[in-house]
Parts: structure tokens; sequence; C-alpha cells
């Protein structure tokens, strides 16, 4: 087959398979070469399990050719973050307390995608515990952006968004909490989709908060992203909404952004919380390419972003501490200073606050639902700053909870991040989508309409071993023109 096989999307890939003219045993083997060159520099993998994969690939090669193919991720291969279990190899949660932690059973996540046909490549690194931040105490390499490798990827699923940019695979999965799949997403340029609460099963998937967690699909296109969520659900979604649960996710992305109510969320980003100017010139742009495409676009209003990132943050902390207090208290020299640092506020909280804090949920929730009873998808800023230096623990500090991500793992609507415009270094600038409580299809909707109006999702890094100082001014402005129209 002609072209680079290290960029197919799983979309295509399937296409290829169907016509013979690419084999799942060639595609592994190429994507594995890819991850043996680059890996080095850009640290998305922790481990590689070749035998593995190539032995999944031949048995898929077989089937497929055999006209056996088990849907449309049969012989797809993908990463998987190294806090979800893989039976029979380790789940590290990238940390030194759990380096002998060899699962005995797959994840119920990853189970779905094995019966799919997909080839699990390997375990992707993440911050420790999906909680921490990248320095030099982790046991391997924190991973680094792929489009210049002195920025931060965004965390905590920072493995799987860089595995993605860096054509490494097609698919990934990654979990999160308060934006831990979103951000690495936004920050690479690719997609990433929190599910609603519950859609996804979570056994096997180490715990963050335990009330705040999702796992979710990450991919290069909407498209893939639709298929993914589908074979992750398995048949047997968790979600309360059954008729919604059982939508085909897909089942819109042809439809396009005519007549679709969109609430933009201004305020989060130049009232709340102000984002840098060109996050907040990216979003109205967002705004104007579904405006010109049919939709609906009006401004709403939800609970500040400080009331709503509070009261998430509560949960979190107060429920993290009750996963990690027993280490912390008998091994703290086995965590990461980041991680201990993050971590250690939950100490001081009672159970009055954490319930408090449930109890002021509701009614954000509440307040959410309210608007979406005159709007089909939100709007959102992903981050207000655009991609940091990773070796700047200050900024990165600075700048990691100016974000509007967190606010939907409080209230439980499914949230998307994809890649909308460059900044002045280079990077991917993003935004987010949000949707109703298990309608990913009207979600998924808005996001592909986006995605064909402009052409972000076509960006690659240029994978050498400069750390480029970023695009010229003209180069950002040809490549803007270029995307949009």
């Amino acid at each position: 087959m002609s072209g680079d096989l290290n960029w197919l999307t799983a979309t295509e890939i399937g296409a290829a398979y169907a016509a013979r003219r690419l084999s799942p045993v060639d595609l592994v083997r190429a994507l594995i070469n890819r991850i043996e060159a680059h890996n080095p520099r850009i640290g998305a993998f922790i481990n590689i399990d070749t035998e593995g994969a190539l032995a999944a690939a031949r048995e898929a090669e077989r089937e497929i050719f055999a006209g056996r193919a088990r849907g449309p991720l049969h012989g797809v291969p993908f990463g998987s973050k190294d806090n979800i279990d893989v039976a029979g190899q380790p789940t590290t949660c990238h940390s030194k307390i759990l380096l002998d932690n060899v699962a005995r059973n797959d994840a119920k996540v990853i189970g779905h995608l094995r019966a799919s046909g997909a080839i699990l490549l390997g375990k992707q690194a993440l911050h420790e515990f999906a909680f921490g931040g990248p320095c030099d105490e982790l046991p391997f390499p924190y991973a680094r952006h792929p489009w210049n490798t002195a920025y931060h990827p965004g965390g905590s699923s920072s493995g799987s968004g860089a595995a993605l940019a860096a054509g490494f695979v097609p698919l990934s999965l990654g979990t999160d909490a308060g934006g831990s799949i979103r951000n690495p997403a936004g920050n690479c340029g690719v997609v990433g989709l929190k599910p609603t609460y519950g859609l996804l099963p979570l056994r096997g998937v180490f715990p963050v908060s335990f009330t705040l967690d999702h796992v979710g699909p990450m991919a290069r296109s909407v498209n893939d992203i639709a298929l993914m969520l589908d074979a992750l659900a398995g048949g047997d979604a968790a979600g309360t909404d059954r008729d919604a649960a059982g939508r085909r996710s897909g089942a819109d992305l042809e439809r396009g952004a005519r007549g679709l109510r969109i609430g933009f969320v201004r305020h989060f980003h130049d009232g709340d919380m102000i984002a840098d100017p060109e996050v907040g010139t990216a979003l109205d742009e967002v705004a104007r390419v579904l405006e010109r495409d049919g939709a609906i676009v009006t401004d709403v209003r939800l609970p500040r972003l400080q009331e709503l990132a509070a009261v998430q943050r509560v949960i979190l902390l107060a429920e993290t501490w009750a996963v990690h207090r027993k280490w912390l208290c008998e091994r703290p020299g086995d965590y990461t200073t980041p991680t201990r640092r993050k971590v250690m506020p939950g100490a001081f909280l009672t159970a009055g606050d954490h319930l408090h804090a449930q109890q002021c949920r509701r009614q954000m929730i509440d307040a959410v639902e309210d608007v979406f009873r005159d709007v089909d998808v939100l709007l959102t800023a992903s981050g207000m700053d655009a991609p940091f230096r990773i070796d700047d623990a200050a900024g990165l500090a600075r700048t990691y909870p100016r974000q509007g991500r967190s606010p939907f793992n409080l209230t439980g609507h499914p949230a998307l991040a994809m890649m909308s415009g460059l900044s002045k270094s280079g990077l991917p600038l993003s935004v987010q989508f949000v949707g109703r409580a298990f309608d990913e299809a009207t979600l998924l909707r808005a996001a592909a309409a986006y995605e064909r109006a402009t052409n972000w999702c076509a960006y690659q890094p240029r994978m050498n071993e400069q750390a480029a100082s970023g695009a010229s001014t003209a180069e950002r402005q040809h490549l803007h023109a270029t995307a949009v129209g």
C-alpha cells in the first residue's frame, strides 16, 4: 500500500484491510519500527508488547482475509495508558510504588477492545498515578510534546496523546478525572473524548477519584472516536439512559451543523478566567465556522468557572487522599515530589467538606441541565493557554489549573477536546465541546462538523531532532488560512 502507514486513521485502516491493500502484520511492524526510532525522544510508551502485538496481528490477518472480520476495529492497533490493567503485564501507574504490580485480568474496556479485534501495542506514559507531573524522579521517562519536545504534551494521559500525534498508533485509551484525556488531546492536536459518567466500565482502571473518574477514547479523527467508543462500550454500557446508551455513537456524523443549537460559554474564558488572547480568538473563529455551517450559536451562562472548579477540586482531593493515604504514610519517599504536593492537601479535608461538595455538585448538575433545555451542545475553552515549556515548573504550575475541563467531570456530561488553531509558538490550540448526558452522538456530530469545515486534523509534527522554536508568523498565517478555508 502506498503512503505513510503511520498516519492512517482507524477508518482508513479498515478500508485498506477490506480491499486487501494492507496487512495487519505489516502495519504493526511499521508502527513498532516508528516507535523504536522516535520513542526515546518522545517518551510516549513505557513498554511495547512486540511479541503479543505481532501474534494478534497474524490472527487478525487470518480472520479478516478469510472473510471473518469482527467489525471496524478488527486488526487496528491501539495503546493504553498504564493505569489500565492488561492481563500479564505490569500496571505501574508510572510510579515506583507499583513497579511489581502485574495485572491478573484485563480491564473491562481492554477486554471489549480485544473482543472487537483491536491490537494492543503497549502501555503508555502518564503523570504518576494520573495525578503528579513531569519530573526526573519517575521510574520511566515522562512524555514530551511531539511537535516540539521542549514543551509539555498535557496530562495526565500524556503518553496517550503524544503517541497519536507522533504517528505511533491510530488509537489510544486514556482516563480523565479532571481533564486528563482532553488536555493532552488539545495540546497535541488530536481528539479526546470523556464520555458521560457511567457510560463505560471502570473495572480494572486504577482510581484517581471514585466519583470523578472516566475512561475514554483518543484518536486522530472524530469518526475514529465514535468507532472506538462503540467498541469500548461492548454492548453493555452502564448508563441509566438505555436508549441513548445503546445508540451508535457515529449515527449523526454526516449530518453537519445545520440546525444545531450551540451554547457558547464565553464567560469561562473572557470573564471568569481571562484566557490568552490567541485562545479567545481561536474560540471565536470556531463559533463563526459552525455558524457558517448552519449552526445557531448563542451565548449561555453556567455557574462561574471558579465555583465549578473549586467543588470538583474538593471532591478530587478528598477521594485521591483516600486512595493513597496508606502508601503515603508508609512509603512517602517512593512518590515523586509533584505527586506528594498535589495529594497531601486532601489529608486536611473532612467528611463534612466532601459531603458539602457533593451537595453543591447536585446543584451544579441541575444548572447545566437547565442550560441544555435550550441548546444541544456547549462550546467552551479547554485550556486557557497554549502548551507550556516542560522545563518551566513554575509556568506549568501556573497554567495547569487555567482550564475549563474539570467542571464536566463534576457534572458527568460528555466532553470532547480537539485542535482549533496554532499558537504563536507553532503548537496546537484547542476547543472543547460538551453534550447532554448519554448523547455522545450529537456531541460527536458537532465535533465532526467542525472537523470537516477546517483542516486541523491533517497537521502533523515535524519529527526531527530540532526542538523548533515554532512556526514563523507567515507560516502560521498560511496554515490557519488553509485550515479554516
